[in-house]
């Protein structure tokens, strides 16, 4: 899928802009489901993840070969629903709902892997979904949902400057090696 600068969103009014969420894309049998904090009012309005064009995602999604040929991930979800422009924008109350609403969905779906977006993403899903706090690295976690494995990578946004694509590159083949692994095991 290749990506191209969309023309810039109409203005919307404060209310308007708060009502803005992205609806998830969970199925049973996926393997990989993204999981980041929020969407932005950018990707809100696009209607998918990591929409704005220079956001490292889909370039090192594509270059870690996640995908047979460039596209969108097998499922995708959020912790919080409502797009904001950034996520310093968020309350405790957002997380708090919005984690408990993510756990019982990857309970229900049960996706091989769960990827968050973002060590803070993975913090703040433990913090309010589990109530658990702990330094999280990124990688294979030792958590579980229910029987859905934990991967965290960098957030590949362009407010973290230290996610650069190379940076990036070798978690996102990391995770590509557990899928394949993992596959192998189910077959």
């Amino acid at each position: 899928m290749k990506l191209t600068r969309a023309k810039s969103a109409p203005a919307r009014s404060k209310r308007a802009r708060r009502s803005l969420v992205l609806p998830d894309s969970l199925a049973p049998g996926l393997e990989i489901v993204s999981i980041g904090i929020n969407p932005s009012i950018y990707s809100a309005t696009r209607g998918f993840n990591f929409a704005r064009p220079g956001n490292r995602f889909w370039p090192t999604f594509n270059a870690a070969g996640i995908a047979p040929e460039a596209l969108e991930p097998g499922g995708a979800a959020v912790i919080v629903k409502r797009a904001t422009d950034r996520a310093d924008e968020l309350t405790d109350e957002d997380y708090r709902r919005g984690a408990l609403i993510l756990k019982r969905k990857l309970l229900h779906h049960q996706p091989v892997i769960a990827w968050f977006q973002g060590i803070s993403a993975f913090q703040k899903y433990l913090q309010f979904a589990e109530g658990a706090k702990r330094t999280i690295r990124p990688g294979l976690q030792p958590e579980r949902i229910g029987a859905t494995l934990v991967f965290v990578t960098p957030n590949p946004s362009g407010a973290n400057p230290a996610a650069n694509p190379k940076a990036l590159l070798p978690w996102y083949r990391e995770l590509k090696r557990l899928r394949d692994r993992l596959r192998g095991k189910r077959r």
